[in-house]
């Protein structure tokens, strides 16, 4: 697909009635060629729309200048999104060097801790029917904000409120599919915390949590109040960030776990970045663990974009449920008895 046609289908299918800014830009940048080619020094595999914004996003956190007046994130008196570009375009140029060096470090990682709605109902019913502790392991990680998944409060439709902790974070989301289950109201216990990622981010390090913040598309106030909030949760966990491949090092990982611990492997948002022949390779592996012990593997975008729950136990895999595709950020999802 040609870059312009990228810019073209983020602003179209991404951007629309979620950033007015991003998707006026999109569509802008899309037909200059300056603006273009700048963009075709992003690595191969990396999403070119996202980390173009997310780079001018993280330069703006530091930097003193006018294309601030369009940003939700900067500004209470916002200049209309339609005339941005100009701006953008001249600091994009002006600081190009400094957006290439970003293009060639950061990654699009985005740690929507907002997943964890539909992730905690999982993890809760797994917790209650084996009656075993959990133990975690994230493929993609990022920064492993949804390990915490047991430490923070939810509420959902707006009236079911489920309460972990005592800390001041509360995911909100819409279930528009069955009731919820009742295990929701006890609290899982998790032992074991592993997260995987080519890159992990230390939300302790304020320029890598202020990559984060650039990742969140500037009028999105709520995701990014959501992710200080869990950084502050996960910092006072027991974390066991690892950087690698998650699939190659998945076995090596499932050894170090107790006996008694029932193993959760899960991604979201992922999948659809990792090669196919890899992903079937995933599921090999699980059968192969499987073998010697039962584990689940709750994840979304691998041969679809539905959200599965799967339960795998000598080498055979049990369905448990399959969701309709959720909303990328977890705004809403739709469950299944």
């Amino acid at each position: 697909m040609k870059l312009s046609e990228q810019f073209q289908r983020f602003a179209k299918y991404e951007c629309e009635n979620s950033s007015k800014l991003y998707e006026s830009l999109s569509y802008q940048i899309a037909e200059d060629d300056e603006l273009l080619k700048v963009a075709a020094n992003i690595p191969t595999g990396q999403p070119k729309p996202n980390l173009l914004f997310a780079s001018v996003h993280y330069l703006l956190f530091e930097k003193d200048e006018s294309l601030k007046n369009y940003y939700p994130t900067f500004s209470d008196h916002l200049l209309p999104a339609e005339e941005a570009f100009l701006p953008f375009k001249q600091f994009v140029l002006k600081h190009e060097q400094s957006l290439n060096e970003l293009f060639q470090t950061k990654l699009v990682q985005t740690n929507e801790v907002r997943r964890c709605a539909y992730l905690y109902p999982m993890f809760a019913e797994i917790y209650e029917e084996h009656k075993q502790p959990l133990a975690l392991i994230e493929i993609g990680t990022s920064a492993g904000l949804q390990l915490g998944v047991d430490q923070y409060n939810y509420l959902y439709n707006g009236e079911i409120s489920v309460t972990n902790t005592t800390a001041p974070i509360i995911i909100s989301s819409t279930n528009t599919g069955s009731p919820l289950p009742k295990t929701i109201y006890t609290t899982p216990e998790v032992k074991t915390r592993i997260g995987v990622d080519l890159n992990p981010i230390d939300v302790k390090d304020e320029n890598e949590l202020r990559w984060l913040q650039a990742l969140i598309w500037p009028e999105h106030h709520e995701r990014r109040e959501l992710l200080k909030a869990a950084a502050n949760v996960v910092t006072q966990l027991d974390l066991h960030l690892v950087q690698g491949d998650g699939i190659a090092k998945l076995e090596e990982l499932c050894e170090l776990i107790p006996e008694d611990e029932m193993i959760v492997v899960f991604h979201t948002h992922v999948a659809n970045q990792i090669p196919k022949e890899k992903r079937q390779q995933l599921v090999e592996k699980l059968r192969n663990i499987s073998s010697i012990r039962p584990l689940y593997h709750c994840y979304n975008n691998m041969f679809d974009p539905n959200l599965h729950q799967d339960f795998i136990k000598k080498g055979e895999i049990h369905e448990k449920r399959v969701m309709e595709k959720t909303d990328g950020h977890a705004r809403w999802f739709k469950w299944v008895q």
